[in-house]
């Protein structure tokens, strides 16, 4: 048996958490030999009581490791361990990183350029507006977006960053074959093809309470700093702020209306010391200085693959396609609804809608309530 097995197969058994394996390392020195051990030794270990021990020992009759590295195969995940010179060196870092990590995709060096984007999964219409434009422009220069594919502001988050052509990495609270919420499956095999969906449990784990706080802290962990878009006072996306403050990252928080629930998180966390943020440039003023070997620039999706090259700019400057510049055209005539603009133009509806798409994350235009578009520049 090799160190990934060993891992593979600690990673089955209940109850057994990062920092127990963390602890049984310290004694043990490799994942093997925790396996190999016997209950009397496994005891001796702090946290590991007769029960935890016994259950270790008979490791192969407790779970099914060869079941397990079928469905893995199956589903296209590899995995990485912390023996693995691979292994994101910033999660590394953190006080309890997973000591596996399952991956459908891929993680590059460039990812170590990561901001986390968390916030409320009841996301207003504001809320969404500002989670795409501010992913689509830190994906485009350079950043890698990362965030936890649950619904409202996550999922704003990696669509954004999908539609900037840039790279994203979706981190689960559960199995990896078994997407939550499972209408988000669509959106990580997108994710999976450019970037990564990771998690540390069990390939068929189902979601549990206590799985999300544990996903949050390698949102954090894997990320140079937090963006928390929108979020109420009692909030998960408010514990992983804490978190990546406990792991020394940056926090940043959008302001949003003083009279809505939606706002109060982020605006606690404002007065609590987060860097107030109005665009993404403030973004990447702050993180810059720490981060300049990276030739990060603040540009649009075509130039972002030329950015080792490209001398740093103040804002955007988006370019448009033909499309683009036609409903930009129309729109500067007044509001307009998807189908009007589809009549217009004389492109499909799905044409026009993926171009929309485009143009709010470029900041030319703003969707309003009732589905009507409108010209921002």
């Amino acid at each position: 048996m090799n160190s990934t097995d060993a891992f593979l197969a600690l990673n089955l058994l209940p109850g057994i958490g990062p920092i127990r394996v963390r602890r049984l390392l310290e004694r043990f020195r490799a994942p093997e030999r925790i396996l190999m051990a016997a209950p009397g030794e496994l005891t001796q270990t702090p946290g590991i009581g007769p029960e935890m021990a016994s259950q270790i020992a008979r490791w192969e009759e407790v779970i099914d490791l060869p079941e397990e590295k079928r469905r893995m195969e199956d589903h296209g995940i590899s995995a990485l361990t912390l023996d693995d010179d691979d292994y994101p060196a910033a999660l590394r870092e953190i006080h309890d990183p997973p000591f596996l990590l399952f991956i459908k995709g891929t993680i590059l060096p460039r990812d170590s350029a990561a901001l986390g984007v968390v916030g409320s999964r009841r996301m207003t219409h504001y809320g969404r507006e500002q989670a795409r434009k501010m992913s689509f422009q830190l994906a485009a220069a350079g950043f890698t977006i990362v965030s936890g594919l649950a619904r409202g502001i996550d999922t704003a988050a990696h669509e954004a960053a999908l539609a900037a052509e840039g790279r994203t990495i979706a981190v689960l609270g559960s199995g990896i074959g078994n997407v939550y919420p499972a209408e988000n499956q669509a959106l990580a095999d997108r994710i999976s093809e450019n970037g990564a969906v990771i998690s540390e449990f069990p390939v068929l784990y189902v979601p549990d309470k206590q799985s999300f706080p544990l996903r949050n802290r390698i949102v954090s962990g894997l990320s140079q700093g937090l963006l928390v878009v929108e979020a109420p006072v009692r909030s998960g996306s408010l514990i992983t702020a804490n978190q990546a403050l406990e792991q020394g990252r940056s926090v940043f928080a959008v302001p949003g209306p003083v009279d809505r629930p939606n706002s109060e998180g982020c605006h606690r966390l404002i007065q609590q010391g987060a860097t107030l943020v109005c665009s993404a440039e403030d973004i990447i003023t702050e993180l810059d200085s720490g981060m300049s070997s990276l030739n990060l620039t603040f540009d649009e999706p075509e130039t972002a693959q030329k950015r080792e090259s490209t001398p740093k700019s103040n804002a955007p400057t988006p370019d448009v396609s033909e499309l683009e510049q036609k409903i930009l055209e129309e729109l500067a005539l007044g509001e307009s609804t998807i189908d009007h603009l589809a009549e217009t133009t004389g492109f499909p509806v799905g044409a026009v809608s993926a171009a929309l798409l485009q143009l709010e994350m470029k900041c030319l235009i703003k969707q309003l309530p009732g589905k009507y578009f409108t010209k921002l520049i």
